[in-house]
């Protein structure tokens, strides 16, 4: 929605450099901020699953004791899953929006 979509008139270098742009650390925390309540039920949900799942990575990862049943795991990937899906219910103004908050710094 940003740079354009697939098969338009978009620059594949903008495209490239929006693909890679997300810094995980920085949306994470956008995303369990209290700002998150400006965005619609599909928006919110997204942003919840983000932090849980990565959460649950980071401990995957650094946790030599971490552990994870296959049934949480397939719980885990549902609700990821579902809230995808959901995702674009929500408007495309807010969509843009949220790509927005999560991508740019904010500014006082």
């Amino acid at each position: 929605m940003l740079v354009g979509s697939a098969g338009s008139d978009r620059s594949e270098q903008a495209w490239r450099q929006t693909y890679r742009a997300l810094l995980h650390g920085p949306a994470r925390q956008r995303c369990a901020h209290d700002n998150i309540e400006w965005f619609p039920n599909e928006i919110q949900d997204l942003a919840n699953v983000f932090v849980n799942m990565q959460t649950k990575r980071h401990s995957a990862d650094y946790d030599p004791e971490a552990a994870f049943s296959k049934p949480e795991v397939i719980q885990d990937i549902d609700e990821t899953e579902n809230v995808i899906r959901q995702f674009p219910q929500a408007s495309r103004k807010d969509r843009r929006a949220f790509a927005i908050y999560l991508l740019f710094k904010i500014r006082n």
